[in-house]
């Protein structure tokens, strides 16, 4: 399944943003453990988001748009968590491969 490029755009953004790569000083540490908590908490609300409107479109009180919106937004960044997991992962294989 592709990703489009509006949401991959936003989500360069919001890591550049949530790493300061927009031109901020080099002095500046990131806690790389809260940026992959801030991701997961992301993505369970966006499917929370998601199950409220598919709740709201059953009551007859949203549009279907509404609801095919909210399910590729969490969609979207449910990859994206997945995708950094199996990096982290490949990355702990590596080191584990690693002689000492």
């Amino acid at each position: 399944m592709a990703i489009d490029p509006v949401s991959a755009a936003r989500a360069y953004q919001q890591a550049a943003n949530a790493t300061n790569l927009g031109g901020a000083s080099g002095g500046d540490s990131v806690d790389f453990g809260g940026l992959v908590q801030e991701a997961i908490r992301q993505a369970g609300q966006s499917a929370s988001i998601a199950e409220n409107q598919a709740l709201a479109v059953a009551g007859g009180q949203a549009d279907i748009v509404d609801v095919v919106t909210a399910i590729a937004a969490a969609e979207t960044q449910l990859q994206t968590v997945i995708a950094v997991r199996d990096q982290v992962i490949s990355a702990y294989q590596e080191i584990l491969r690693m002689p000492i």
